[in-house]
């Protein structure tokens, strides 16, 4: 199984357009050692010829031009997208589509939760409509027992998809926000029937419980939620009110943070955090936090990283 990541960063990016923390201005005035990131995508592969974007970021072109695997080679109108994967109907993970629109009809896979979002508080689909048609939509069953929902994507022959039903939040033109429901989000278990190994992915991780904790004991690399530091990151940058659990986010830090549930995994684990924002200070690659995570094993995703699971 073949892992592109396109972008690394939480909503805005890093640096922010309009933030001026010390992360953002250090980094765009070369003050600390930092990489700048696009936002949250990846692509998934079984062959490494056709690929399925898992998420459709507002920086969908610059990432797609980045990646040579990505561009049209075959036929005067081509790409290597064999399609797209929503794991929430978050802006900076869906309004990439839009910039697809040259392409459709393709497929999309999401949830009827955030199908319905994308066509009515936020409507993407029925925009897309205009466009051939707009996307052809295949959904992803949730059922509210949290039973397993497996499923195959025709562009990743040999890979199986499972739904994981993950505690985070609803977008905010969700008439849910606040109040999510099985199918806002999910993380997704992939697994390489022929090479027998499995890749976890929730760029968005709210709560962990004991279901959620098998399927991440059950993957050989763990692609995580690591959007904040601290619960109360963006009230001590002076950026922001809402706390990490606001926004349906686990914190890294603290005794029930995400690292403590990192380290119980199996030692053979591979484990990397995406979707990190742009104040949490494990972008400074000098940071006290950053060498934390290097002596407990954690690496931190950038754009154009590549796993072989």
């Amino acid at each position: 199984m073949h892992v592109l990541v396109l972008g690394a960063a939480a909503g805005g990016g890093f640096p922010q357009w309009n933030c001026n923390c010390r992360l953002c201005r250090g980094v765009r005035q070369g003050t600390i050692e930092a990489s700048p990131r696009t936002q949250s995508s990846i692509a998934i592969s079984s062959d490494g010829d056709r690929w399925l974007l898992c998420n459709a970021s507002p920086d969908i072109r610059t990432q797609l031009a980045a990646n040579p695997e990505l561009h049209p080679r075959r036929v005067p109108r081509d790409s290597g997208i064999g399609g797209v994967l929503l794991v929430d109907g978050q802006i900076d993970h869906a309004t990439g589509l839009l910039s697809l629109r040259e392409g459709c009809p393709f497929d999309v896979w999401c949830t009827p939760n955030v199908h319905r979002d994308l066509s009515s508080g936020f409507p993407l689909f029925r925009m897309l409509e205009h466009w051939q048609g707009g996307p052809t939509w295949h959904p992803i069953p949730i059922d509210d027992d949290h039973r397993e929902a497996s499923f195959e994507v025709p562009a990743c022959p040999g890979l199986t998809f499972t739904a994981v039903a993950l505690t985070s939040n609803a977008p905010p033109y969700s008439p849910r926000r606040g109040a999510p429901t099985p199918g806002d989000n999910i993380g997704l278990l992939i697994e390489d029937r022929r090479r027998g190994t499995r890749l976890f992915y929730a760029p968005g991780l709210g709560e962990l419980d004991d279901r959620v904790r098998g399927f991440l004991s059950r993957a050989d690399c763990v692609l995580v939620d690591g959007t904040l530091w601290h619960d109360d990151e963006l009230i001590r940058a002076g950026v922001g009110r809402a706390t990490g659990r606001d926004m349906g986010h686990l914190a890294l830090s603290g005794e029930r943070g995400l690292l403590t549930e990192l380290a119980g995994l199996p030692a053979t684990t591979r484990r990397v955090l995406i979707h990190i924002n742009n104040t949490n200070p494990i972008l400074d690659e000098h940071s006290a936090e950053r060498a934390s995570l290097t002596e407990a094993g954690v690496e931190v995703s950038f754009d154009g990283m590549r796993l072989e699971v």
